[in-house]
């Protein structure tokens, strides 16, 4: 056997359970999922037993109100969640830009939030927003702020307090990424466009955002799939209601493959939103890249 060979034999042998570890962990999964969303299978019924409806799952999703209402109440939790967290955590990332103690120490305190698991989260603000014994639900309530049921049990008041409550724990790690593409910026090119007379907004505009732009994709991209994905504060706190205003798309999945053992309904689902993910990352790329361009332009 030649040596080109045997080196490719060999690299094909250290490549190869990392080939097994993603078709057996990831492929193979979904691979079964978009099969089973073919089938009307319920493990309920008639001895758990398939009969294949095409399209229909994903039809009756569609078409289904309490569907409609999880998949309207994922986008705007999305968007919601997204915009915010950017917005804040550019503007946390510019303020701790310069390297000093002080803000090292802030960053630090900053990033408390994003320890802590999202199911914890939701239930601390649960128990801070009850309004029999929580810190904030009480007062809020007493002083007629809030309905006397509180933030998380009014239909048009729960989904913008989970929106709040994403927002609070996700925001100092959107401000880590930017401010991580902050520090890596060229100091040069910045010094110049001081030299040059330019002012700090004009830094900011032509400098600055072009060149974080990358950074900018990634932390876009990564809260993007995990706000869509959003399930742990939604089942602790309201559990989907009241009245279907906070379900999403992983809880009405969940709900349906766990609690109705309904598995093509609850592939469908799962498999609208991996599309929706994919098809929002494409347009983030699109968007970054056209905005990429038009700075090289200038």
């Amino acid at each position: 056997m030649r040596f080109d060979d045997r080196r490719k034999l060999f690299l094909l042998a250290l490549a190869l359970p990392a080939v097994v570890y993603i078709a057996v962990i990831a492929l193979w999964p979904l691979a079964q999922g978009i099969a089973y969303s073919f089938f009307e299978y319920n493990l309920l019924r008639r001895g758990g037993t398939k009969t294949f409806v095409g399209l229909q799952n994903y039809v009756d999703l569609l078409t289904d109100k309490t569907g409609q209402r999880a998949l309207i109440n994922t986008f705007v939790f999305t968007i919601g969640a997204v915009v915010f967290q950017f917005v804040l955590g550019l503007g946390l990332a510019l303020l701790l830009w310069r390297d000093s103690r002080f803000n090292r120490i802030c960053l630090a305190f900053l990033l408390i939030p994003v320890t802590i698991t999202p199911l914890v989260v939701g239930l601390i603000f649960r128990a801070l927003l009850a309004v029999d014994y929580g810190y904030f639900g009480y007062y809020l309530a007493e002083w007629g702020i809030t309905s006397p049921r509180g933030l998380l049990a009014g239909t048009t008041t729960a989904l913008p307090t989970l929106i709040f409550v994403d927002i609070w724990e996700w925001t100092p790690l959107v401000a880590l990424i930017l401010l991580a593409g902050l520090k890596a910026l060229p100091s040069d090119i910045l010094e110049a466009a001081a030299a040059d007379g330019a002012t700090a907004w004009q830094r900011f505009r032509l400098v600055i955002l072009p060149l974080l732009l990358p950074t900018v994709f990634l932390a876009l991209v990564l809260r993007m799939m995990d706000a869509f994905r959003v399930f742990d504060s939604i089942f602790v706190t309201t559990g989907g209601g009241p009245a279907d205003a906070t379900n999403s798309l992983m809880v009405y999945g969940v709900k349906q493959g766990l609690q109705f053992f309904n598995i093509g309904y609850a592939s469908a689902i799962a498999n609208v939103s991996i599309l929706c993910i994919a098809l929002m990352a494409a347009g983030f790329t699109l968007l970054i890249r056209r905005a990429d361009v038009k700075a090289n332009e200038r």
